[in-house]
């Protein structure tokens, strides 16, 4: 019972300047996909993401914006430690403004492959659906781990790329997922 993670929406009062104080980031790359041809490639590149404390305190303030814009923000907790969270814009996007934006899902280094990523993807879908989204939108970071994950979940490269999100991250892949 005591391995047991809970997810659940929060609100701006969680979201405390030291909400991702003990949150590791930490993501070794070696291979990631990239878009060529409108079809998912493979190539070698490696490099190192880690968040500095100044980078955490920008996330949480993304995260703040986003709850008190009409957006939601899931956590999972292990007993009482943060072991991951995702969000989901408010703003509606796209041909038939059918799409919201889920911006981050991380899990912390030493949870990773628990299922944890999974529940806060199913919580953030639930919630997408509940303020009106109809398609899930991901700039997707290109590491083959993640990319397999935004698979195993049933998410396809995006039929609409937003440019605005595109161009914050030229090498993630666009996706989306249908709720």
């Amino acid at each position: 019972m005591k391995n047991l993670v809970t997810c659940k929406v929060v609100g701006v009062i969680e979201l405390t300047d030291d909400f991702l104080k003990e949150f590791n980031r930490y993501q070794e790359t070696k291979q990631v996909w990239y878009v060529e041809d409108k079809s998912c490639k493979v190539k070698d590149d490696y490099f190192i993401d880690d968040w500095s404390p100044e980078r955490k305190i920008k996330v949480i303030e993304e995260l703040r914006r986003c709850v008190s814009s009409g957006g939601v923000v899931a956590a999972a907790w292990k007993q009482k430690q943060l072991v991951g969270f995702a969000n989901v814009e408010s703003e509606r996007f796209g041909f038939e403004a059918k799409y919201v934006e889920l911006p981050y899902l991380h899990v912390t280094n030493d949870a990773r492959g628990m299922g944890i990523g999974k529940k806060l993807f199913s919580l953030c879908c639930q919630e997408a659906k509940r303020i009106g989204g109809k398609k899930l939108y991901i700039a997707a970071h290109p590491s083959i781990e993640s990319q397999t994950f935004y698979r195993a979940v049933g998410c396809s490269l995006a039929e609409e790329v937003n440019e605005r999100i595109f161009k914050r991250e030229p090498l993630d892949i666009q996706l989306e997922k249908d709720l």
